[in-house]
């Protein structure tokens, strides 16, 4: 199960989540235990749910990725319940972090909030952990209106995650980085329209070199903030920068956020004419994305005229 687990986050990391879904669907073929009534396993191994628990969240995290948002809920469903049947708290919080994060972008907001405040329990978080909470949280409070307290939100995220690695970490945090944590902080700035601090660290992030596959988002996020402060002609270099290899992206979250900015930038009445053009060719080239792969503020503004 270990190899099943390496694999489908090999495959998530270098060729993104849609690439990884056959893998994904293969796996809970192969695996009778993870089609079953979670109660009905609580005999087995303790080790043995932790392993069939990490699977789960894995293939949990996949299909989120992939805009497969039903299943994705029961995968998160099914890897929290096997994850609390072993006492894996790490893994359940794991879980948690992610499901927010899906409700978050399925426009279930104060689901989102309280369900990141659930990784807290009696004993202080490691500092990356936390960081990660602090994100989730400051996501969900800037799409409930919030303006103040999400900065400050972001702003402990760092200063924890400046704290260092600690040694009680779990295995899953080393992807917790700088990178990771500098995308974030820009995208939470853009929710709050504070443009002129998110747009260089989503461009830091999305121009680091390396990383896995699903960090094309910070490059769509980039793309969403430059539009929205009227910086047309970054906008077209972003554009260029994407339109090649957007046929090629794996992340339904990506291409939905892509798609909703085209849509938008090519009908806008103040953009250039070069920055419409710019949009249209990327809607060329993208499709139609899934229509589960817009969040439900992307639909709205997808649907706009």
């Amino acid at each position: 199960m270990t190899g099943a687990i390496q694999r489908l986050l090999a495959l998530d990391a270098t060729q993104g989540a849609r690439a990884a879904v056959p893998a994904a669907r293969e796996a809970v073929r192969s695996v009778p235990e993870l089609s079953a009534d979670p109660e009905r396993l609580r005999g087995l191994d303790r080790e043995l749910l932790a392993e069939l628990a990490e699977l789960c969240e894995v293939i949990g995290w996949i299909l989120f990725d992939a805009g497969l948002h039903r299943p994705a809920r029961r995968a998160n469903a099914r890897a929290l319940a096997l994850a609390e049947l072993c006492g894996d708290r790490w893994t359940a919080r794991l879980v948690l972090l992610n499901h927010s994060m899906l409700q978050a972008h399925t426009g279930r907001s104060r689901a989102a909030l309280e369900t990141a405040s659930r990784v807290y329990g009696s004993r202080a978080l490691p500092p990356r952990v936390e960081a990660l909470v602090l994100i989730r949280r400051a996501h969900a409070i800037a799409l409930l209106g919030g303006d103040r307290e999400p900065e400050a939100l972001v702003s402990r995220a760092r200063g924890r995650f400046l704290d260092g690695v600690s040694r009680h970490d779990p295995p899953w945090a080393w992807w917790i980085d700088d990178t990771e944590l500098l995308g974030h902080q820009g995208w939470v700035l853009a929710r709050l329209g504070r443009w002129d601090r998110a747009i260089p660290l989503l461009r830091r992030a999305a121009t680091a070199p390396g990383g896995p596959a699903y960090r094309d988002l910070f490059g769509a996020e980039l793309l969403a903030a430059l539009t929205g402060a009227g910086a047309w002609r970054e906008a077209e270099g972003v554009i260029a920068d994407l339109a090649p290899r957007a046929a090629r992206i794996a992340s339904a979250r990506t291409l939905g956020s892509l798609a909703a900015t085209a849509t938008r930038l090519r009908g806008s009445t103040t953009a250039t004419p070069s920055a419409r053009d710019g949009a249209a060719h990327l809607l060329e080239v993208l499709g139609a994305p899934p229509p589960e792969a817009l969040s439900a503020p992307e639909r709205r503004l997808s649907a706009r005229p």
